[in-house]
């Protein structure tokens, strides 16, 4: 039996006593004595900011290629009209409250960036394999959302080879379905890799592994394809692969399940042991088995379960804690019948109680203020209380949208809702490794003036890879009695991105003070800085 993976805890244990430790060896000196701090807990110069909920939380967004569905909008732009797309796209997301965007980087077994195992991909290019003129999207992609303050997670399609089609002679003459024809099989008018070939796992994990190995990611993702979606009236053919690599299964859908477990096991693994501080996990189709197939399955009718059609066995990747996080896709209203979101919510919190997995809903913002979707959809406050329920699950600690030009649209003005209920200040991005990076010192020589257009902040900081996190306590006490509880989710109002050194707040008051942070690799943060008064 495969054991637990224990990166997470040898992070969390790594961070106990040597980061505590030194935060307070290397807070900056306050303006009075520790003693002088507010009654409500320790001075600044102890702090050790918890990388925790509600301050870390997820908001993030995705970002769809294939068939350019969000970016690029088209195959074939010019390198500066894909840019000045995806920047737009990501100016959006953080206008919106969100910090976090799940880029698709390999749609259709083709990349994203100059890979020496696959094709470049014709959702950009315009011909798989065709030059990307002289630019890297992924290596812009992942600058540009840092900048912003946003973490980049990679999504990956590991199986897919074409949307439409079953000739392998329109991919790339190098593609490595046309040089091992063996791997490919064609099913439901889609060409895909066979799961049950080692070499594609090899081959897949590769790739992936290659994108870690050469960009700044923050994380690796999957969605929900896996083995494909039954297509009725045809069986998916393996016959072949089970044939000479079934070894002892009878059964044909516990080996596929091994299959897709190995994946998802030997990624977790590799991506540990190269990078642990980049963030694994998969956004599922929700229901892993309707009550009435397994009693241990959620209370739901659902048409598809991810074990026995995808053969995905979601809920044992997250009982190994192969997966740093869980994404399920709960695309369906409160309240509605076959898969209810008020049942499937419960259901996967349960599931997450106790293990070192975060829990994060994938929210189905394409079907606000659709016709074709139940009506529950046509009232702009149903991902409000989508967002209210969650409160009442402590396990879930964040929310990622489907997608980035649903978000856009703002059907019935719902997303401004939103906000004001959910996201009236910003959260920093999750810190699921935290120790995993080198430490950044605080910012040093914060000053504050005022401005015609407001309060503006600037700082020093030795290095270029870090962001930043400003704090805003309205307290006439004065700077040095602030304390550690006073910087939380309510007082910060700023997450800023690698090469910031300043910031002006619209909306401070002369009773206003700044404490600004700085934000490593792993999304801890540093000492606080030197409180100053607003001007």
């Amino acid at each position: 039996m495969p054991q637990p993976n224990p990166r997470r805890r040898r992070a969390a244990l790594a961070l106990a006593l040597p980061l505590g430790a030194s935060l307070a060896l290397a807070a900056p000196a306050l303006a009075s004595t520790p003693s002088s701090a507010s009654a409500g807990g320790p001075p600044l110069s102890d702090c050790r900011l918890s990388p925790e909920a509600p301050l870390h939380e997820m908001r993030g967004v995705w970002i769809a290629s294939v068939a350019n569905i969000d970016w690029p909008s088209q195959p074939g732009l010019s390198p500066q009209e894909a840019q000045a797309e995806l920047l737009a796209w990501y100016d959006e997301a953080a206008a919106s409250g969100l910090n976090s965007v799940f880029v698709q980087v390999r749609p259709t077994a083709d990349t994203f960036w100059p890979s020496e195992l696959e094709p470049s991909s014709a959702w950009i290019t315009g011909e798989q394999g065709a030059d990307f003129g002289g630019w890297d999207p992924m290596a812009f992609a992942v600058e540009e959302a840092h900048a912003r303050g946003l973490d980049f997670h990679a999504w990956f399609n590991p199986y897919r080879i074409t949307l439409t089609g079953t000739d392998p002679s329109v991919l790339a003459e190098d593609h490595p379905a046309r040089v091992h024809p063996d791997w490919a099989v064609p099913y439901g008018g889609k060409l895909y890799y066979d799961p049950g070939v080692p070499a594609v796992r090899e081959h897949t994990t590769a790739v992936i592994m290659e994108a870690v190995e050469r960009y700044d990611i923050d994380g690796v993702h999957f969605d929900d394809y896996f083995y494909p979606y039954p297509v009725a009236g045809e069986e998916f053919p393996d016959d072949a692969s089970f044939a000479e690599f079934g070894g002892d299964f009878e059964d044909r859908g516990d080996w596929r399940r091994d299959n897709v477990n190995r994946l998802i096991e030997g990624l977790d693994r590799q991506i540990g042991q190269t990078k642990p501080h980049v963030a694994f996990g998969v956004s599922p189709f929700a229901v892993w088995r309707n009550a009435g197939t397994d009693p241990e399955g959620s209370d739901t009718t659902a048409g598809a379960q991810t074990y026995d059609d995808l053969y995905a066995d979601t809920r044992l990747w997250v009982r190994q804690e192969w997966l740093d996080y869980v994404l399920p896709q709960v695309y369906w209203a409160i309240g509605f019948e076959p898969a209810a979101y008020d049942v499937l919510v419960p259901w996967w919190s349960e599931q997450v109680d106790g293990t070192d997995v975060a829990l994060w809903i994938g929210q189905a913002t394409y079907k606000v203020g659709t016709s074709t979707q139940s009506p529950e959809w046509s009232d702009p406050q149903e991902m409000v209380r989508h967002l209210d329920l969650n409160e009442q699950h402590p396990q879930v600690t964040g929310d990622v949208y489907f997608s980035a030009k649903d978000v856009r649209a703002n059907r019935l003005d719902h997303w401004p809702l939103l906000q004001q209920v959910h996201y009236t200040n910003p959260a920093l991005p999750p810190a699921l490794h935290p120790g995993t990076t080198a430490e950044v010192e605080a910012p040093s020589k914060v000053k504050a003036r005022g401005t015609a257009d407001g309060t503006r902040l600037s700082w020093r900081h030795a290095g270029d890879d870090a962001g930043f996190a400003v704090y805003r306590v309205d307290d006439a006490r004065g700077p040095g009695r602030l304390s550690c509880e006073d910087l939380d989710e309510d007082s910060l109002v700023a997450v800023l991105g690698t090469g910031d050194r300043s910031w002006t707040d619209t909306e401070g008051d002369k009773h206003d003070v700044y404490v600004v942070t700085a934000l490593s690799t792993d999304n801890t943060q540093s000492a606080p800085s030197r409180p100053v008064r607003g001007r």
